[in-house]
């Protein structure tokens, strides 16, 4: 999915894409600040806490180039958030709705960085080949909003 498809899929289903700061604040835990989305266990190599580096793995026919290490959604059970929210870390990067700039406003308060319908934009969460370090709340990355890339995916957030 590229980010127009899942901005748009978010719509029609009732919820939208999270902001930059949204999405951290649900990955730490809130003003709890965790260091994983889980808390402050190392994740391990049994896939419980989150999906990365490789340490999954099943056998499919999908010829996509690392299909085989992308688990079922709430395949890693131990990494639930806070409230109760699984793979914020690990498994594939997950769109948000800001527009990527090297800066982070940090705290943010109702903000978001929109940028031109041309410029990147950012992903949050680290996908499956990603080290321990990379699923941290705070690591972020940058795609183009019309690329597609198999290790990309989205939540769609609602209000409370």
């Amino acid at each position: 999915m590229n980010w127009y498809e899942s901005y748009a899929f978010c719509i029609w289903d009732g919820g939208f894409l999270p902001s930059e700061a949204e999405w951290e604040y649900a990955a730490a835990g809130g003003s709890q600040q965790r260091e994983y989305p889980w808390g402050s266990t190392a994740p391990g190599k049994k896939n419980q806490y989150a999906i990365y580096y490789g340490y999954y793995s099943h056998s499919t026919a999908d010829p996509v180039p690392g299909m085989t290490e992308i688990a079922p959604v709430g395949t890693a059970t131990l990494g639930a958030g806070l409230w109760g929210q699984l793979d914020m870390a690990g498994e594939v990067w997950e769109w948000n709705l800001d527009g990527y700039a090297t800066f982070y406003v940090d705290p943010c308060t109702d903000c978001a960085y929109l940028p031109t319908a041309a410029s990147d934009r950012v992903q949050r969460g680290a996908p499956y080949d990603t080290d321990e370090v990379s699923l941290f709340p705070t690591i972020r990355w940058q795609w183009l909003a019309s690329n597609r890339m198999f290790l990309s995916g989205f939540r769609c957030a609602r209000s409370p």
